[in-house]
């Protein structure tokens, strides 16, 4: 297991920097994500890690080696990209055993690890099947062996789930955590999708314009984002603005259209002052519909009404009218199939689930 560290990276193609002073630390065994909307520099930053660009200033460690300038061939990393670029004509064993053909690994040697790195990912009993006989799934598990069986120094993964359909996806997720853990190895997938980075990373960080939003685990990023452009992209949100009337230690009193709203704090660098404009972010989920005023007795009540609904058996999700918002409101585990429209309403919620962010 190694660590690797990104110090002050930077990125340009011509005009345009792609990449303006990264700087993060990936830890021996970890799984690392990386994370934005498309331009952001995410698969640009994974391919300054794997040696294919060479940034203009800043320095890529692996340990304590500066591999900045190396080869990809010298840096012995493992890679899976969006496409499994495996060879139709070779059988699985044969495209698992090329790298090791490449790097002269004797014949006996080389069995040996092919047959080991196709059981970590259970596809041994079709070592001698050709590529065309597979499905989607199984062609990337022999994708995965293939990085696997060189004992790469880390694994690198440019959104290797997203030719797949969504039931192989949940699937996959789940293997390539459980083969990255027992191989020990220190890992750096990029995606878009939200719900991989959540299930699989031990942490992520959440790229803008070419500079890190936000690091940390999958829960304090989606529980308490730093910004708008952070708690918009991971997972869905409501943002209501206002403007701040009391900030008193942890609790933050924000007047808004629909009323006075309590939470806390996204970002703890932002000291918020009264009088300061901000923007509330609260999760669908986080609401809690009540059928009269007795049952919301919380800071954060506020009334409305159902506008449209949507009734997804485990969900339920409702447009739900407070004053001049339409709020989307998530109930999970719904009895009914849908909630009345023609009468009020009340939802509340924990302050510990309202976000007060910089404006």
């Amino acid at each position: 297991m190694i660590s690797i560290t990104i110090d002050n990276l930077v990125k340009r193609f011509g005009s345009q920097t792609a990449l303006n002073g990264i700087s993060l630390r990936v830890e021996p065994g970890e799984i690392f994500f990386l994370l934005g909307p498309s331009g952001c520099g995410k698969t640009t930053l994974l391919r300054n890690i794997a040696g294919f660009y060479i940034p203009e200033e800043g320095r890529v460690l692996f340990d304590n080696d500066d591999v900045t300038k190396l080869p990809p061939h010298k840096r012995n990393t493992g890679m899976m990209f969006q496409s499994y670029a495996l060879w139709p004509h070779m059988t699985v064993a044969k495209n698992v055993a090329f790298g090791l053909e490449e790097r002269k690994v004797p014949t006996a040697e080389r069995n040996s690890r092919v047959a080991d790195a196709l059981a970590s990912v259970r596809m041994e009993p079709y070592a001698e099947r050709k590529i065309a006989q597979l499905s989607g799934g199984q062609q990337q598990r022999v994708a995965l062996a293939r990085a696997l069986v060189i004992r790469p120094r880390a694994l690198l993964l440019d959104e290797p789930l997203s030719n797949l359909d969504a039931k192989l996806r949940l699937e996959m997720r789940t293997e390539i955590r459980r083969v990255c853990k027992e191989s020990g190895l220190t890992a750096i997938y990029v995606t878009h999708d939200q719900k991989e980075a959540l299930s699989i990373s031990d942490r992520m960080a959440i790229l803008e314009s070419g500079k890190i939003a936000q690091i940390g685990r999958p829960e304090e990023v989606y529980r308490r984002p730093h910004s708008r452009v952070v708690a918009d992209f991971i997972g869905e949100t409501n943002f209501i603005t206002g403007k701040i009337s009391a900030a008193e230690g942890e609790e933050i009193m924000v007047e808004t259209e629909i009323g006075t709203l309590s939470g806390v704090v996204g970002d703890s660098d932002w000291k918020p002052r009264p009088g300061e404009a901000a923007t509330v972010s609260v999760r669908p989920e986080s609401w809690t519909i009540h059928s009269d005023s007795k049952g919301a007795t919380g800071p954060n009540t506020i009334k409305g009404r159902i506008g449209e609904s949507i009734y997804l058996g485990e969900v339920a999700q409702y447009q739900f009218q407070a004053g001049p918002l339409a709020l989307k409101i998530f109930e999970l585990n719904p009895h009914l199939s849908t909630r009345p429209t023609d009468c009020d309403l009340f939802a509340s919620a924990s302050p510990q689930d309202v976000v007060v962010l910089k404006k």
